[in-house]
């Protein structure tokens, strides 16, 4: 009797079909990874945090399913078990992507979601040792599942951590402004008042040091702009004209009165200067530390920096939900005081304060047009630079902020690098006195 041409003499499978299997688990985890990496760094590229969940479940759905439906078509052993996780991944997905949920829904969920991934994986370890005969379950597989369970314990240490830490701030008070509360921390005594402005991804205990020194000199306050550090949430995205109308609400209703000296590090230098042609007469003078400056994109490699960062930066919200920041993002700032160290730690891997930086990412285009309508005239104006780890172009933007004032003196800090001009105490302590120089110039009129 002749065998037929699908089975063996054995009655088993034919090595051929039997085969397929592994080229099937391996397409279906690279069909889901691919699907994955379009969605997040290409169809939804520098979106909000709904989108990159959403797209990542999705994807991930998808995977399951063609894994369910090609074994079944093209192989000998189906892997039935793999539709009910790749459906319901999909279809959370697919309700993330619509609702698009906010920070407070997505931080209730993580009591829920880590025990919903465990029991897909428990469920898919358990149909594969089933149903799945080949190389690829020990592979291709079990490393895949594996992967999946790392992301739902991190999302429940994520959850219980947040829940159980406290980051209370150490002095000062928030106030509502514009429908939201901003914290506002003043040091120090005289006038005109030093108003701080952070940079990107910067918080009031960034500038610890440099409020330290100034104190002795005059008023300096600092602030957390709306969504971030000690601040309330702003209804949205806010541009330079929204967050100079934050601060200078914040700044009456603590009645603190002008004139002022605004200071800024980095990308918050670039606010001062919105907030200084926003509100001229009560800008007495300017203090930019290695500023960004109105032309960043005129900048040789800014752009090209600017569009990859947009996609990887959009991406960060979403793996500090599953304790990715903890791991990665809660060291550094070891030169500035412990407890300013700490506190910026606590923020820095913060799901709510990633979002708030990618939101304030993506606003920066307008925020740096809005910044380049700004002309000092005669008031003081200090411009200092760091000179090590800086991008091409950076040194000639740096003097031509100095030409916004016909009153400047641009420093250069030698054996400086950007964060070093505010976490290290001894290059903080330039910071200090070039802003201490815009505030003394103000007093005497020179």
């Amino acid at each position: 009797m002749t065998a037929s041409p699908t089975t063996s003499n054995a009655g088993t499978p034919a090595p051929g079909k039997r085969g397929r299997i592994g080229l099937v688990v391996f397409s279906s985890i690279a069909f889901g990874f691919v699907l994955g990496l379009v969605l997040t760094l290409v169809v939804f590229a520098g979106g909000e945090e709904s989108e990159i969940t959403g797209s990542a479940l999705l994807a991930l759905g998808a995977g399951f399913v063609l894994l369910a439906l090609a074994s079944s078509r093209f192989t000998d052993q189906p892997q039935r078990w793999a539709l009910a996780p790749g459906i319901a991944a999909a279809l959370v997905g697919l309700a993330i992507l619509l609702l698009a949920p906010g920070n407070h829904a997505l931080g209730l969920a993580g009591w829920v979601w880590p025990l919903l991934l465990l029991l897909l994986v428990g469920w898919s370890f358990w149909g594969a040792r089933r149903s799945l005969h080949n190389w690829s379950r020990r592979a291709l597989l079990y490393p895949a599942l594996f992967v999946l369970l790392l992301v739902a314990v991190g999302g429940a240490y994520e959850t219980v951590a947040e829940a159980s830490s406290s980051n209370p701030a150490p002095a000062g008070r928030t106030y509502l402004v514009n429908g939201h509360r901003l914290y506002l921390n003043c040091v120090g005594d005289g006038t005109p008042t030093v108003v701080l402005f952070n940079g990107l991804g910067e918080r009031t205990p960034s500038w610890a040091w440099v409020q330290r020194s100034l104190s002795s000199e005059t008023r300096v306050c600092a602030f957390d702009r709306a969504g971030e550090g000690w601040s309330g949430a702003a209804p949205g995205r806010q541009d330079g004209h929204e967050l100079s109308s934050d601060a200078h609400g914040l700044l009456q209703a603590a009645r603190i009165s002008g004139p002022y000296v605004v200071a800024g590090h980095s990308t918050g230098g670039t606010y001062a200067l919105v907030y200084a042609a926003q509100y001229p007469q009560e800008v007495a003078g300017v203090a930019l530390i290695d500023s960004a400056t109105p032309y960043q994109f005129d900048l040789p490699d800014y752009p090209t920096f600017y569009k990859l960062w947009r996609r990887a930066s959009a991406l960060l919200p979403s793996l500090s939900r599953a304790g990715f920041g903890r791991l990665v993002l809660d060291t550094g700032f070891a030169t500035l005081p412990p407890d300013a160290r700490d506190q910026l730690r606590a923020f820095a891997s913060e799901p709510r304060e990633l979002r708030t930086n990618n939101d304030e990412f993506a606003e920066l285009p307008t925020v740096f047009d809005q910044a380049k309508a700004l002309s000092l005239g005669q008031k003081p104006l200090g411009i200092l630079t760091a000179d090590v780890g800086q991008q091409a172009g950076w040194v000639a933007a740096q003097a031509k902020l100095a030409k916004l004032s016909t009153n400047s003196v641009h420093r250069t800090a030698h054996g400086s690098t950007h964060s070093a001009l505010q976490e290290d105490q001894r290059f903080a302590s330039i910071t200090s006195r070039t802003i201490a120089d815009v505030v003394r110039a103000v007093r005497s009129g020179q």
